[in-house]
C-alpha cells in the first residue's frame, strides 16, 4: 500500500495554541477528529497518527520541532516510509495571503515562510510537493512580524471564519488523496 504523509506545520507548546503560526496544525486536527485517529506516536521529532483512507496508508503529522527546524522532522518522515515527495502534502499558514483564504499549489519555493524554508533545505531544495498555504492575514502596520504570526485572531468573527477555512483545508486533503493535486487546487482555489 502506498503511502501518504500529511504534515501541518506549527509551535509545540500551550503559548502557540490556537496562533496564526498554527493554522498548519488546526487544519491537521481537523483531519484528526474526522479520522478517529489521534496523534500519539512520537517519533522522528513529531507526533504521528497512521491510519488509512480512501485505500491508502496516510501518516497525519505536527513537528514538535519549533517552525524553523520543521525540516528536520519531514526529512526523518520521508525517510523512513519511503514516501515519493509528491506524496507529502504541507499545510502552513501565510501571512501574504488574506485571513481565511486558501492556497493550493502542486509545488514551489518557501515564499517567506521559515518552516517551508526549514523543510527544503532539510529536503535538498526539491520543491515537487503539494501545500496548502492557509491565510492569516498580513502583519498590521506597526508590528513585529514575529509578534503577529504568534497573535491570535482578534476578533470572534476572525476566528469562527479560520475554522472554517481550517475544515476546508482537511477538505482538500481528503480530495487530494481522492481525486489527485490537480482535482484538489480546483477545491481549495475557489473563492
Amino acid at each position: 500500500m502506498e503511502t501518504y504523509i500529511v504534515v501541518g506545520l506549527g509551535n509545540p507548546g500551550a503559548q502557540y495554541a490556537r496562533t496564526r503560526h498554527n493554522a498548519g496544525w488546526e487544519s491537521l486536527e481537523v483531519l484528526v477528529r474526522r479520522w478517529n485517529a489521534p496523534l500519539i506516536k512520537k517519533k522522528f521529532d513529531g507526533l504521528l497518527a497512521e491510519t488509512t483512507y480512501d485505500g491508502k496508508r496516510v501518516v497525519l503529522c505536527q513537528p514538535q520541532t519549533f517552525m524553523n527546524a520543521s525540516g528536520e522532522c519531514v526529512q526523518q518522515l520521508l525517510a523512513w516510509y519511503k514516501c515519493p515527495l509528491e506524496n507529502m502534502l504541507v499545510i502552513y499558514d501565510d501571512i501574504d495571503l488574506p485571513v481565511a483564504k486558501l492556497r493550493v499549489r502542486k509545488s514551489g519555493s518557501s515564499g517567506t515562510h521559515n518552516g517551508m524554508r526549514s523543510i527544503l533545505q532539510c529536503i535538498g531544495g526539491q520543491q515537487g510537493f503539494p501545500r496548502v498555504r492557509v491565510g492569516v492575514g498580513s502583519k498590521p502596520e506597526g508590528w513585529d512580524l514575529a509578534d503577529w504570526v504568534l497573535s491570535t485572531y482578534r476578533v470572534a468573527e476572525e476566528r469562527e471564519a479560520m475554522e472554517k477555512t481550517f475544515a476546508k483545508a482537511a477538505d482538500v486533503v481528503e480530495d487530494w488523496l481522492k481525486n489527485g493535486i490537480d482535482h484538489a487546487m480546483q477545491l481549495g482555489n475557489r473563492g
